[in-house]
């Protein structure tokens, strides 16, 4: 199978592209290696990608339209990946025009391409922070989400909104992952695991937002990934029991899906800085802060769906995925 992913040079898009590469497929990857952080840590995971036979590399932006057609039309991949986003829910209050043009404008790009050149089926990168300040748990995709407390989540919810117009309108068959804090070797380094572990490596405080109050459905990179193929393995489709007069939010009558994808098991804060203490042998300073703008307090994924539709089954647990995290942090910076 011929699949274009978007952010190659991602945590994630690292990973899927690799799995992708391993079982056979051809992968088209499509990044700009932007400075939103460290540069070295993304060219260092698309060597790794890039030293597999059947990747081809393209450099630049989602926003460039010409670029986005020209590597449509020579490459007409059957599937797409769209994992390419301007992240992070602090960063948003502080450059929201960066929001909108990845993950409005750009995502409009993979929409068009995608219809114009007939792909089977598109599967993209939601978010958990759709879900805003609900308090009902665990969340779940048939609940509607019309009340996000951050520009990035207004964003990626958007991006749900827009792919179901295409469905209806193009019969293109598309798939929303609402991603629940992922975690894992070659993960971002603006991401709580990363940032702890450095702190305490280099004996600083680390910050501790709500008080160490939080809960997370904290889930490894490797079950992420593996939900990710087997929901574009498994092409979206029309649900013959949805009703307009009580409409669920994850179905349509067209091509259209949405699923969470999580662990299932939300972690405590405090166990998950306590796990990672004990794997670097060391005790953390904490800094505890309040709840930040744009937070929410707990996260908990409903993946019954998923379960049920691909056979998706989360099992790394917090302790052996911060263990490998911790393992390869320690090699990659030769600390």
């Amino acid at each position: 199978m011929k699949v274009l992913i978007t952010g190659t040079a991602g945590f994630i898009g690292s990973t899927l592209a690799l799995k992708l590469l391993a079982r056979g497929d051809e992968v088209i990857g499509v990044d700009n290696i932007n400075d939103y952080y460290d540069v070295n840590l993304k060219l260092a995971r698309l060597e790794r990608v890039k030293a597999h036979d059947g990747f081809t590399e393209v450099r630049g932006n989602l926003e460039d339209a010409s670029l986005m057609e020209e590597t449509f039309k020579k490459h007409q991949p059957q599937k797409v990946v769209n994992l390419a986003a301007q992240a992070g829910v602090r960063y948003s209050l502080e450059n929201p025009q960066a929001y909108i043009s990845a993950n409005v404008i750009g995502f409009t790009n993979v929409l068009e391409n995608c219809r114009h050149t007939q792909v089977e089926h598109l599967v993209y990168a939601s978010t958990s922070s759709v879900y805003g300040n609900h308090t009902n748990m665990p969340f779940s995709v048939h609940d509607p989400v019309d009340h996000p407390v951050s520009l990035y989540a207004a964003t990626k919810k958007a991006n749900e909104l827009m792919a179901h117009t295409y469905s209806h309108l193009f019969q293109l068959p598309t798939t929303g992952l609402r991603f629940f804090t992922v975690y894992g070797p070659w993960g971002r380094p603006d991401m709580a695991l990363f940032l702890f572990t450095k702190n305490i490596l280099a004996g600083k405080p680390i910050n501790v937002f709500n008080y160490g109050k939080h809960k997370r459905d904290f889930t490894f990179v490797d079950d992420i990934v593996e939900g990710v193929v087997r929901t574009l393995d498994h092409t979206a489709a029309p649900n013959p029991a949805w009703n307009s007069d009580a409409p669920d939010p994850a179905t349509s009558s067209a091509p259209f899906r949405v699923y969470n994808i999580g662990n299932n098991q939300p972690i405590d804060l405090e166990h998950y800085i306590s796990t990672l203490e004990g794997c670097l042998n060391r005790t953390a300073e904490k800094n505890l802060m309040p709840l930040q703008a744009g937070d929410v307090p707990d996260t908990y994924a409903d993946v019954s769906d998923l379960v049920r539709d691909v056979n998706y089954k989360p099992d790394t647990s917090v302790e052996e995925g911060i263990g490998r995290f911790v393992e390869w942090y320690l090699d990659y910076y030769k600390v």
